[in-house]
């Protein structure tokens, strides 16, 4: 897998492609010198757990004959505080599903996506990320 990386203005700006053309454009905050004009990188990394969890429970319940009319998905994350590298510490994930979905089956195909099968929960629990998530089917939270 390879992608690349076009520096876009004078300060940090960039444009990412992969392989395949398509792209995400990241930036910094003004405070740090940028224009805030893109995803800054550590927010990528979320934006990947969401992504790659997301692709995951859509496969298992699929294969359950679920249906799924909307799904959205909320993440919080707290970094290291005073720390360089400050890695992500605490991340909280919200799964909301709404269609003609069995609760039980939607909570296990979190559970079988944030404990096996999603690669990039398993890197940032390497990290010592703490991953924390919650599962609401058409608005009830899943206990």
């Amino acid at each position: 897998m390879k992608v690349q990386l076009q520096r876009l203005d004078d300060a940090f700006q960039f444009e990412a492609k992969s392989e395949e053309g398509n792209s995400v454009i990241f930036d910094i905050a003004p405070e740090q010198g940028g224009k805030g004009k893109g995803i800054r990188p550590m927010q990528s990394l979320l934006m990947a757990l969401g992504g790659c969890s997301a692709v995951d429970i859509i496969i298992i319940l699929k294969k359950q004959k679920q249906e799924i009319t909307d799904f959205r998905i909320e993440i919080d994350g707290e970094r290291e505080k005073e720390k360089e590298p400050a890695l992500w510490q605490d991340v909280h994930v919200i799964y909301h599903l709404d269609g003609t979905i069995e609760p039980e089956k939607a909570k296990r195909a979190v559970q079988l996506s944030m404990e096996k099968y999603c690669s990039v929960a398993a890197t940032l629990e390497k990290a010592d990320a703490k991953i924390t998530w919650e599962v609401r089917v058409n608005g009830n939270l899943i206990s």
